[in-house]
Order: C-alpha cells, then sequence, then structure tokens
C-alpha cells in the first residue's frame, strides 16, 4: 500500500506522525508524572506480576492436586492484585494513558497507510459463466443448523443448483458422495458445512479440476473468512453461482489428507482425541495436560521445514495452508493469502515456569517458532502421531508429510463480497520520526507494501 503524494494528503500523513509520536510520549509520562518515584515502582511490579502470573498458569496446567489449586489461585490473584493496585493508586492517569496510546497507534498507522490505500483486500478473480449442472453437498447441523435457519436448499434449488443432503443420523462419505457428483456429470462442487467436510470436497474438486463453492455454513467457517466472504450470511455465498468469479488458491495435504486450513499436531491433537473432550473441554485439557506438558504421555516430536530448519521436541505444531498474521493482535486467526504457494509453521516449546513467563514477556521468545516452508515433515517417536486436521480428530502414520499444492483449487466466489480486512502498517517509530521531522515532500519516496 503506498504512500498518497498529493501535497494536502502529505501534511495530513506528516501531522499524524507528529501527533502520533506525541501521544506515545504522553502516554508514558503521565503515569509517570502522576505517580512519581511510585509509579515507577508501580510499572515494575506490574511487569513482575506478569511474570509471577505466567509461571502460576504454567504450574496449573502442569501439576495435580492441591498445588495445583493453589497455582490456579495464584494466577487469577495477582493480576487481580495488580489491576487493584493500579487503579487506586493511578486510576486517572491510566485511562489517559490507554487513551493516549490508542490515539498515537491510530495517528502512527493512519500516518503509514497514507490516506488513498483501501482497508479491504478483494482476491482478483476471473469472471466465470454459470455452471451447468452446479451439486452441493449440505450438512444440516453444521453451524447449529444454519442450513435450515438460512434456507440454503430452497435458494440453491431456486438458482438451479441440486442439493445432497446429508443424514443427521448417520455418517456418509463425503468424499464419495463427491467422486459420485462428478460422475453425474457436475461441473461445479459446493459445501454447506464446516471447514473438514470443506476440504474433503474441495481435495476431490481440485483432482477434477472443477470450480468448488464455499458456503460459510459451519461454526467458525475460517477458509470462508480469508476468501473474503460473507460469514453473518451463508446465503450470499450461493450468489456465485449466478454472478461469481473463480480464483486459484493453494490446498494442503498431510500425508494425503486435504486441509484448508491447517492441521496440529501435539497437546492439542492429543487432546482433541479424548472421548470426553467434546462434552467437557476444560476438564478434559486440565485432566490431560499435566502428562502431556511434561512429557511422561505424547510423542516427541521432531519437526523438519523444508530440509533445512528442525525444531526439537516442540510442545505443539500447527501447519497451516498459507501463514496466519502473527504481529498484528487484531488480525490473530486471518491470512493474508492463499495463494502464496507456502505452509505456515508455528511451533511452541515450553519445558519450564520460566520459558512460560518469557513466551508472555519476551517479545522474540526462545520457545516460539515461527516459519515457512514448501514442505514439512512431521516425525514421532513411535508409528502413528495424534493430528487434528480442520478440526477433525485423526491418527496418522509417522512420519508425517505435510505439502502445499499451488493454485490446485478453482474457487467459485460471488462478484460481490465483504473482502478481507487489510493488516495496518506496522508501527515503526524511526519512520515516524522521519515523517514527522519532514517539511516537504521530496524526504518521502513511494513505498511498496507493507
Amino acid at each position: 500500500m503506498g504512500l498518497d503524494l498529493s501535497e494536502r494528503a502529505y501534511r495530513g500523513q506528516r501531522w499524524a506522525a507528529r501527533a502520533s509520536l506525541a501521544a506515545a510520549g504522553l502516554a508514558v509520562l503521565v503515569p509517570l508524572a502522576y505517580g512519581g518515584v511510585g509509579g515507577v515502582l508501580l510499572l515494575v511490579a506490574g511487569v513482575a506480576g506478569l511474570g509471577i502470573g505466567a509461571v502460576a498458569v504454567w504450574w496449573t496446567l502442569t501439576l495435580r492436586g492441591p498445588v495445583r489449586w493453589l497455582a490456579g489461585v495464584v494466577a487469577l490473584a495477582v493480576p487481580a492484585a495488580v489491576i487493584t493496585l493500579f487503579a487506586a493508586t493511578l486510576f486517572w492517569s491510566l485511562l489517559a494513558s490507554v487513551a493516549l496510546w490508542t490515539v498515537a497507534v491510530w495517528s502512527g498507522r493512519y500516518a503509514l497507510r497514507g490516506t488513498g490505500s483501501s482497508r479491504v483486500r478483494v482476491m482478483r478473480g476471473r469472471k466465470a459463466a454459470p455452471p451447468r449442472r452446479a451439486i452441493l453437498i449440505m450438512n444440516p447441523r453444521s453451524g447449529g443448523g444454519k442450513v435450515e435457519r438460512f434456507a440454503l436448499k430452497e435458494k440453491a434449488e431456486r438458482l438451479g443448483a441440486e442439493v445432497v443432503l446429508l443424514d443427521p443420523d448417520e455418517h456418509q462419505d463425503v468424499t464419495a458422495l463427491a467422486r459420485k457428483a462428478v460422475s453425474d456429470g457436475a461441473d461445479l462442487l459446493g459445501v454447506a458445512g464446516g471447514d473438514g467436510t470443506q476440504a474433503l470436497v474441495a481435495a476431490i474438486a481440485a483432482a477434477y479440476d472443477i470450480p468448488f463453492l464455499v458456503i460459510s455454513a459451519g461454526t467458525r467457517n475460517h477458509f470462508a473468512m480469508d476468501l473474503g466472504l460473507d460469514r453473518e450470511d451463508p446465503a450470499a455465498c450461493l450468489d456465485a453461482l449466478v454472478d461469481g468469479v473463480e480464483l486459484r488458491v493453494d490446498l494442503g495435504f498431510a500425508n494425503g489428507r486435504p486441509f484448508v486450513n491447517n492441521a496440529s499436531f501435539g497437546a492439542y491433537a492429543a487432546i482433541v482425541q479424548s472421548p470426553g473432550y467434546r462434552d467437557d473441554k476444560i476438564g478434559t485439557s486440565l485432566e490431560l495436560l499435566p502428562d502431556l506438558l511434561t512429557r511422561q504421555q505424547g510423542p516427541l516430536l521432531t519437526v523438519r521445514a523444508g530440509g533445512t530448519t528442525t525444531l526439537h521436541a516442540p510442545h505443539a505444531v500447527l501447519v497451516s495452508n498459507n501463514p496466519y498474521r502473527t504481529d498484528d493482535p487484531f488480525g490473530l486467526g486471518r491470512r493474508d493469502r492463499l495463494d502464496a504457494a507456502v505452509l505456515g509453521v508455528l511451533g511452541i516449546r515450553v519445558d519450564s515456569a520460566a520459558e512460560a513467563a518469557a513466551l508472555l514477556l519476551d517479545p522474540a521468545p526462545p520457545g516460539l517458532s515461527i516459519l515457512t516452508a514448501t514442505e514439512v515433515v512431521i516425525e514421532a517417536d513411535r508409528e502413528e502421531i495424534e493430528a487434528g486436521i480442520d478440526g477433525e480428530a485423526l491418527v496418522l502414520p509417522a512420519p508425517v508429510h505435510c505439502r502445499i499444492t499451488p493454485g490446485a483449487l478453482r474457487v467459485r466466489v460471488p462478484r460481490k463480497r465483504p473482502g478481507v480486512p487489510q493488516r495496518g502498517p506496522r508501527l515503526d517509530w524511526r519512520r515516524l520520526r522521519k515523517l514527522a521531522a519532514t517539511v516537504g515532500r521530496t524526504a518521502v519516496h513511494r513505498q511498496g507494501h507493507w
């Protein structure tokens, strides 16, 4: 996103940079000036409280019995005490500091973004003719009954599509249904269901090189979100049948099992295998985590990314179809692109309370690894590895080979759709200082994408 170089726009950017720097300085100075030396000590106490809280959380997750409950009390009490202490001594100055910091972030991003760029990205696609025979598979239970609530079957049939409604009382092979649809002459496959079902049918569409229609009828709809579709109104996705464009996006595979979002391994993947997880997520997690985090149970993993980088014994690994945002707290869980032809790799290793605190306090904690690669191999000290693939609990033979197939999937989407919110530019204080100090346009040149 480039800087707008018109004189009026540039003047606005320059003053926004100055406002950002001034607000950031005041956000730090106001509580210090209000509290004096005591304010400085309170800030130190706040940081220490965060560290103690992180240590207590680690003990809560890794211990059992009375010590666990004591650690849980500390994990809740210390942050509460710090907040109460700040509120009692620096209340108004803290409110002012938060408000000033909000102004600093907003103004800084405005200055670096410029005024002429869109805050929403819509993937460009080529115009596509309506399908001759579209066959859509719909799961009536998905998303708490969105198929019925939004009358998806009726609208799809009015638009000329054939609908295969899954039987909620019996297991059906979705892959076999998709293959049969292709053999029956379908020139477009679609799914109203969760991401796991989406992935299975998407793989068949990719194998036969026919378009695939995503209908956001699942619970979370991460794939639909990153395609820029309307997650609040699944029926709007059906507009692609008559007024659609076609996108080429990547598809991930783990030992041949397709995924549109991610494949996870390690502690989380082991927990979701438990029969009691769906009915009692918290209780099941607290029961299993002590043994998993202390390595008394679960596989010992080794991750090889791209043949050059190795992660030793991570507790959890997430391999995603294109990387997730990790530097934008407002965009966590989103992917900027689905056509970058790389896997994202996120690995976490925490072996002690000190490392748990570092994970929270250190800007670049040693226990957190963020990588990209076209191929990822997950090895283990056993013959099988638990995996969570697009939310589905599976057990795969080791080693698990994850790969990405660039542009494998032809996705049909509505021409008019919400799009994907752009991430704000990273707050580069050095650039803001340079921008604020300039007196003319000559010091700034047009930048590429952030």
